[in-house]
């Protein structure tokens, strides 16, 4: 203990940063009420999502709606068991930044916990969207891969320290990732949804979709991450806003229509079965 102690101390001497303990870094989020914010706000609000979703759906028959519903509830379940992670300092840690960046040789706190929430949750929204589209399973396993792709390059850029321009270097190979997504959501199913006739319900859910997550790699620019234009507590307070619209908002609406409509989910081709086209729903 006593080497270890004198080692520490010689590398602080040093200029070299020590990694701080969970329980410092849980200190440093509870002293900034803002960021501390963030979290709880999502935690409240993902708890009571999960008790409405769970009373919206206790009449639901229909397979194909149930999984629909069930694929939704998991979205605020990881998402409050995520927030805990943050906001009991398990998923956070301060990283320097390399050199190149705004903040240079600056210990900056990294949510990297949030992209572990995107890669469980955001492919749960996904599946919902595409049940409901009427997709077949070879878009569903495309799309899903390359949301988690993006989930996962999005959290290599966020932990590299050892390269500013490799930092954006992974950024840029997440955005062709969501670009694959976009292009899914915005053309493949669409059309889908158009021969599912789930149509108005998909562009409403579609248009929310695809405006709130275009501006998450907006936010990663504009925060400490990228070019440290927002502080941590605005960059963490607009992700935290956009969670609660794209995941909650969204479910809601999508759960709400299900619920009202399960005839017209049940009459939705699946396609599952096969890796070709959508075929036409079936007759009455």
């Amino acid at each position: 203990m006593i080497e270890t102690a004198v080692a520490d101390l010689a590398l602080a001497s040093q200029g070299v940063p020590m990694e701080l303990t969970q329980t410092e870094v849980y200190r440093e989020i509870r002293a900034d009420q803002l960021l501390n914010l963030s979290f709880w706000a999502n935690i409240a609000l993902a708890g009571l999502s999960i008790l409405l979703f769970v009373y919206m759906g206790r009449n639901v028959e229909d397979p194909r709606s149930q999984l629909i519903f069930v694929a939704t509830l998991m979205v605020p379940l990881v998402s409050i068991s995520s927030y805990l992670g943050l906001a009991s300092g398990l998923t956070v840690s301060f990283l320097e930044m390399p050199a190149g960046h705004p903040l240079a040789g600056e210990e900056v706190l990294t949510m990297w916990g949030r992209y572990l929430t995107w890669a469980l949750s955001t492919p749960m929204i996904l599946l919902a969207l595409g049940l409901l589209a009427g997709s077949n399973l070879t878009k569903l396993f495309t799309v899903i891969v390359m949301d988690i792709g993006m989930c996962v390059t999005g959290l290599a850029a966020a932990l590299t320290t050892s390269s500013y321009a490799l930092r954006w270097f992974w950024y840029a190979i997440s955005c062709a990732f969501f670009a694959v997504v976009l292009y899914v959501l915005l053309v493949e199913w669409t059309r889908d949804a158009e021969i599912a006739g789930t149509t108005e319900i998909f562009d409403t859910l579609k248009i929310l979709t695809v405006v709130l997550w275009l501006g998450y790699p907006i936010f990663w620019a504009l925060g400490a991450e990228g070019f440290a234009v927002l502080d941590v507590a605005y960059t963490s307070w607009a992700y935290s806003a956009m969670d609660i619209v794209a995941k909650y908002v969204f479910a809601f609406l999508l759960l709400r229509w299900v619920a009202s409509n399960e005839r017209t989910v049940s009459d939705v081709a699946s396609g599952l079965g096969s890796v070709g086209g959508t075929t036409a729903p079936a007759d009455d």
